[in-house]
């Protein structure tokens, strides 16, 4: 086991915690209703499967859906975290002002023009989605709706690749089976 610096590991507790606190009364659209913090760990956690060790990604995986879906504003991650970290989570953010498909149009246009560091993010979060889908259909969602979302999340990751070959090795593993082209 690598030895870290006290400081990056405080660095990384400290947006686990922050994390945890923001999406604590929030919950996975699962049957079981997983705490919605699972999420975002898992994200960071894909990330350090896929050898990432910038701990500036691993940070804002963990951080990338806290101004989407909590009262989390990009000012409040650039004071606590930094501009590097609240940068890569504002470029994975969606627009919740803007209508849900044009929240899906926008993140496949994106993806291809995202810094190499949110590609890395937005590749670990829809690996995570997906996998979530391929175990368990989440409550009201029909088989039609997951067959769209992995259609739509090839497009997404078709913006993203040439960054990690593990994390993209993956994701084909789950288009090859859901039947998606890759």
């Amino acid at each position: 086991m690598t030895d870290v610096s006290g400081e990056i590991l405080a660095s990384v507790i400290k947006c686990v915690n922050f994390a945890a606190l923001k999406h604590k009364d929030q919950r996975r659209k699962d049957p079981e209703k997983t705490p919605y913090i699972n999420h975002p760990i898992g994200v960071a956690y894909l990330l350090v499967e896929g050898g990432v060790r910038d701990v500036d990604v691993i940070q804002a995986a963990l951080l990338h859906d806290t101004v989407e879906d909590t009262d989390t504003t990009n000012e409040e991650l650039v004071q606590e975290f930094g501009p590097e970290v609240a940068g890569i989570v504002a470029e994975v953010t969606d627009d919740k002002n803007l209508d849900k498909q044009e929240r899906k149009r926008l993140q496949i246009v994106h993806a291809a023009e995202a810094s190499p560091k949110a590609k890395l993010v937005k590749l670990a979060d829809k690996l995570y989605n997906l996998r979530d889908l391929d175990r368990t259909t989440p409550s009201g969602w029909t088989q039609e709706r997951v067959q769209e979302y992995f259609h739509w999340a090839s497009q997404v990751v078709a913006g993203c690749r040439g960054n990690n070959s593990f994390l993209e090795g993956e994701l084909d593993k789950l288009f090859i089976k859901w039947n998606v082209s890759v």
